[in-house]
């Protein structure tokens, strides 16, 4: 049933020698999208209930589980992402933690649901943005790699949003429509990757173990692919 997690006998020519793809190669790529893939379902269902839904007051508590739920999965695929540089790596991860210690800070000290809380006051959205920076280094990392345009136009509209609005420089119209623009690119984002092949994706292994080895970054092989 799973065969497609079983490693293979094929070996590839890389940049730096030949390498093979591991069942563990396999396993990380497939946890990784799956992650991607449960964070884009919960942050599309919070942006159609508070586009669609007449009285957003009733579904705040409802949106802060939908929202921790987008985080854990946010940080299951930083965990099982690839990236050639370890500096890049641990900075997206860092910033996941932030954002998430001040999402979970929110919840247990304010007296207003989650999402109030963060879209009526700009210091909250500074400390929860860093969850967004991540996801945002993310989308940079698939667009850099694999060229998606969709990840394109997230990497500008995720800043574009927040900044947006902790300046106070969008319209309401404004920040819905765009809030919208990135859930339904997400969520094709996520699709997309789920059905991409598995070898192509994992990228050039050479390239990470020549740079474990030499134990400096590259400055030629930035990133490496999921």
């Amino acid at each position: 049933m799973f065969t497609f997690l079983e490693a293979t006998s094929d070996i590839y020519q890389g940049h730096f020698g030949e390498f093979t793809i591991s069942k563990r190669d396999r396993i990380e790529v497939t946890i990784y999208r799956g992650a991607l893939l449960i964070a884009a379902l919960t942050f599309g269902l919070g942006v159609i209930l508070i586009v669609s839904v007449e009285s957003p007051s009733s579904i705040l508590p409802f949106l802060t589980g939908l929202f921790l739920s987008f985080a854990l999965a946010l940080g299951v695929s930083l965990a099982t992402i690839h990236i050639y540089m370890r500096a890049l790596h641990r900075t997206l991860q860092i910033c996941w933690i932030l954002g998430t210690l001040a999402a979970v800070y929110l919840i247990l000290t304010q007296p207003e649901p989650l999402a109030l809380a963060i879209y009526e006051h700009s210091l909250n959205l500074f400390g929860v943005g860093w969850l967004f920076v991540a996801l945002t280094g993310i989308f940079f990392k698939e667009a850099f790699c694999f060229n998606h345009w969709e990840t394109k136009i997230l990497t500008g509209i995720v800043p574009l949003l927040l900044l947006g609005h902790w300046f106070n420089g969008l319209p309401p119209a404004a920040e819905r429509m765009l809030l919208i623009t990135w859930a339904g690119f997400f969520l094709l984002f996520a699709f997309r990757k789920i059905l991409q092949p598995i070898p192509p994706d994992i990228g050039d292994k050479s390239v990470f173990a020549y740079l474990h080895q030499n134990h400096q970054p590259s400055e030629t092989y930035a990133v490496k692919t999921d």
